[in-house]
């Protein structure tokens, strides 16, 4: 218990003081966290072997999957905050078809792309695994983009857009991914499930919702019974921490495999919840310095897991940077059209998509169900080499988006050290 205190304390110092090195050449604080991970992980400082001093097998950072999974239920509930009925109102309708459509699009392009190198070497890449690849593409991660919006303090119609879209994101890309999934699996085994295809994702997302409704209803109810802001504020963290346990929790129905997606459960909460609790702002807001350490400690493990044993494949390499590339124009352009049908303005038109590249924890959990597949292992590690690429380039983008379309001011950070030294 002593050597993970201290692997995580040397884990968030290491962030901290490498986001001032990235600070200097202006990139995001969010690059510094996963490059500390990456070089605190299992193949680089971790080979030492030092107590403490890093991560040395990969099974030692998958056994902190608790702390990654809590920082992603608090990441997701602050996303929720953004589903406002006002907010909604104005920009509900087009933020919902541009989700669609630009995951949809991702996922027909990659499938494009990789079906056709299929059919000129069959031995590279199997039909199952090509699909599977493109309906993994369509997801993209939540927790970068908001750490950027954070960091910079980021407001404005792409921002406002965006965190929309991404939330939105995870749902649509469920839905692709089982159905697409379904289809490999009938196509590797020769059986057709259409409980595995149709029936379970529509489940998974009616349960997801339901409970994150009810758990934002009762998390309201109960902040009525507390007056003061540090105790109200202690249980909002405490249900969302019930909210991320019970997301886990797995059943069957008959047939049916019954689950929660974490990322909707949560978002779902934080969306009832912001509309129903008249504080909810000055909560949310409390809420986001109690949780920023927990958010360092996700890049940095997520920066850990990083498995650099893919770039030595030359297979991995070839699908992986064919997958990156149609994935890239396929976000783009999919951004781009489906921003053009809802009549968005041309500079959210030309950046949404680049601000929906980065990729991460959902793509490696739909990797890691993809491994079934008989060829699955090639998903596995193709996903990996991209969530490598784009997890280290995807942020630096989305703040020359935001910077560009105006969202983020150059001069928007300032110093706590200099607004609360005493004044003369």
């Amino acid at each position: 218990m002593g050597t993970y205190l201290i692997c995580l304390a040397v884990a968030l110092i290491g962030g901290l003081m490498l986001s001032r090195l990235t600070k200097k050449v202006n990139l995001p604080a969010v690059t510094a966290y996963l490059v500390a991970g990456l070089c605190l992980g299992p193949f680089l400082l971790g080979r030492l072997r030092i107590p403490g001093f890093g991560f040395s097998t990969l099974e030692q950072v998958d056994s902190l999957r608790i702390v990654t999974q809590t920082a992603l239920g608090f990441i997701a509930f602050t996303i929720g905050n953004e589903f406002r009925l006002a907010q909604l109102k104005a920009t509900g309708a087009k933020a919902i078809i541009v989700g669609i459509l630009q995951a949809v699009i991702a996922t027909a392009v990659v499938d494009v792309v990789l079906v056709l190198l299929h059919v000129i070497a069959p031995g590279v890449i199997s039909i199952p695994c090509a699909i599977t690849l493109g309906a993994i593409a369509s997801a993209t991660a939540p927790a970068a983009t908001l750490m950027v919006v954070r960091q910079y303090k980021a407001d404005g119609p792409l921002t406002r857009l965006l965190l929309l879209v991404v939330a939105i994101d995870d749902a649509v890309g469920l839905v692709l991914f089982s159905v697409s999934f379904g289809i490999a699996t009938a196509l590797s085994s020769g059986h057709v499930s259409i409980l595995a295809v149709v029936i379970e994702p529509i489940v998974e997302i009616i349960l997801s919702l339901g409970l994150g409704s009810v758990m934002g209803w009762l998390l309201n109810w109960v902040e009525q019974f507390f007056h003061s802001r540090s105790k109200r504020m202690t249980i909002s963290v405490a249900f969302v921490l019930l909210t991320v346990g019970l997301s886990m929790v797995e059943f069957r129905v008959g047939p049916v495999h019954c689950g929660f997606s974490l990322l909707l459960v949560c978002m779902m909460t934080g969306t009832i919840f912001c509309n129903i609790c008249s504080t909810s702002e000055e909560l949310m807001s409390r809420v986001d310095g109690w949780t920023m350490p927990l958010n360092v400690l996700f890049f940095v493990i997520s920066g850990a897991e990083l498995d650099l044993n893919v770039l030595i494949q030359p297979v991995t390499i070839l699908v992986g940077v064919l997958y990156i590339a149609a994935r890239s124009a396929g976000k783009y352009y999919g951004a781009m059209l489906s921003c053009h049908l809802t009549s968005q303005p041309k500079p959210i038109c030309d950046h949404l998509g680049i601000t929906l590249l980065p990729q991460a924890g959902v793509a490696l959990g739909m990797a890691l169900t993809a491994a079934s597949l008989p060829d699955g292992n090639l998903a596995r590690n193709v996903v990996l080499f991209g969530v490598l690429v784009y997890e280290l380039v995807g942020p630096t983008l989305t703040k020359r988006s935001l910077l560009a379309v105006g969202d983020i001011k150059p001069e928007g950070r300032t110093s706590a050290r200099k607004e609360n030294a005493p004044r003369a």
